[in-house]
This record gives structure tokens, sequence and C-alpha cells, in this order.
């Protein structure tokens, strides 16, 4: 599908991206576009990337541009990339917000070759050496603003997440940001506050290391994720995060107000209400 494609970002998302479209054959050549040598040599190591090139000289050489980076640096480098487009080429990103940078290309000449997309997915970790080539199967893919981009961008770029097994979902940017503050960021920060809870509280690192069950173990994985990655996304999506803070700490309360006052009735009833999350999550 593609001859040559470049990555600006070799990390979890980028490389897993890479390693799907040269396992399915949709790629025949990559370039990996990074701040740190480190991070293309193991790009390289891996195979995500064929040859590292500067980002002036990866773009002229590539058919589609894949930006995964975070997001408090994506709208300049976004900009230098759609300067340097033309009308064949694609550009896509993978960022979790999608307000902010769908308003700063608005007005840019070359948007329309500009396809807006969030492939939900991610692990806790991070690097080159997090990537995974089945990674998106199954999982969604949210497209914002396909109005404003190229049909025949749009149609590539849904292609390939169809190819990598990924649903597809249509949705405007403040829409998206909304829900994926629901979501995907309150999930992260409350990992990330009930690790610093644990921490805190619980000073004998081996305690918690052999006491800790499934259940926590799967609660706070969230907490080893990068805060190079998240503080952006949380600072950049700042008032869908604090409504959904608020109403998390609303029901924080209300779960302590019923130990407090001995509700056993109303403590029950809290958590049957959460249990209605089934009919939605198997």
């Amino acid at each position: 599908m593609f001859d040559t494609l470049t990555i600006v970002g070799v990390g979890l998302i980028s490389g897993s991206f890479s390693l799907a479209l040269k396992d399915k054959g949709l790629v025949k050549h990559v370039i990996g576009v990074s701040r740190t040598q480190a991070s293309i040599d193991k790009a390289l190591e891996l195979g995500l990337i064929d040859e590292s090139l500067p980002i002036e000289d990866a773009v002229k050489k590539s058919d589609l541009i894949y930006i995964a980076i975070p997001v408090d640096v994506t709208v300049p480098i976004m900009r230098k990339v759609m300067d340097l487009v033309n009308e064949k080429q694609i550009v896509a990103d993978a960022g979790s917000t999608k307000q902010v940078l769908c308003e700063a290309l608005a007005n840019h000449p070359m948007r329309r070759r500009f396809v807006a997309t969030h492939p939900m997915w991610g692990t806790e970790y991070s690097g080159p050496e997090a990537a995974v080539k089945e990674s998106f199967a199954g999982r969604t893919c949210v497209i914002c603003e396909r109005e404003k981009s190229d049909p025949d961008a749009v149609q590539k770029i849904e292609e390939v997440y169809r190819q990598l097994g990924m649903n597809l979902v249509n949705m405007d940017p403040v829409s998206h940001d909304v829900h994926a503050a629901y979501v995907s960021h309150i999930s992260h920060i409350t990992s990330f506050a009930l690790a610093n809870t644990v921490l805190e509280k619980e000073k004998e690192g081996d305690a918690i290391f052999e006491l800790a069950g499934g259940g926590f173990e799967s609660t706070v994985r969230l907490a080893k994720s990068s805060p190079a990655m998240w503080a952006p996304i949380f600072m950049q999506n700042k008032e869908n995060v604090l409504d959904v803070l608020n109403e998390h700490i609303s029901q924080l309360r209300k779960f302590k107000s019923s130990l407090e006052k001995e509700n056993y009735e109303y403590l029950v009833e809290l958590m049957e209400n959460a249990n209605k999350i089934r009919r939605i999550i198997k």
C-alpha cells in the first residue's frame, strides 16, 4: 500500500504501527525520526525502522508520515511536516488529544492531506522495545474531522487501520477529548494517585510485593506509564480532565461517607450501581 513510511517518534505506538504494517505487507520501507540516538539505535536493532534521517529528508522520501510523539510537541512538529508535504503524501497522527491539534491546523493550506486519528490502545510501557505488532487488533480507532481531509487520504488511512483489525469511529475533536477524559485519562490519573497512596502509607516495599493481588496489580499498572507522555495529555485536556476528576472525587466521598456513618445499605447500593458497567464491559 505504501512504498515508504516515516514514523516521527519511535516509541510504543509508532513502533507498533510500523511492525504491524510490515507484518501485513502494507509498507516496503520505514524511516525513523527521533530526538535521541539511543531510540534510533534500538528501533534499528528491533527492525522497527530500516533507516533514520532528519525530518526534512524523511518527509521528502515518504508516502505516509505517521506522528506519535507527546502532545505538547505535536503541534510545532506537525506544522513543520505539513509545510513540507505535497498533494500526493498523507500525514496522520496518533495523539490522545485532538481539539488543540485540529484547531492549530485548521487553516493550513495542506490541511486536507492530514488525517487526525487516535488508535485507542496502549500499555504502561514506552520506548521502541515496547512495540508489539499485534497491538491494534480488536481495538477502536477514532477518526476526527474526516470531512476536512481529502477522500483518498481518509480512504487509505481507514483501510490501513481496518487491515490491522481496528474498529473505526468518527467523532469531532471536542467530543473525542471529552470521551477520552472519561474512558482513558481518568484511569491513568486514578492509577497514579493510587500508587502514590500505597507508597505513602505502605513503607515496606516487600509487603506491597508479597501481598498485592491481581486486583491491585491491574488497577495500579498504569502508574508505570511515562510522565513525559501523560502530563502533557492531562494539561492539554485540562478542562475535561478536571470535570471527570471532580466527579470521581465526589464518588470517592460517597464511599468515604458510607464507611464513616457505617451505612451498610448505602455502601452496597454504591457497589450495585457500579455493577451496571457489566452491561457495557463484559
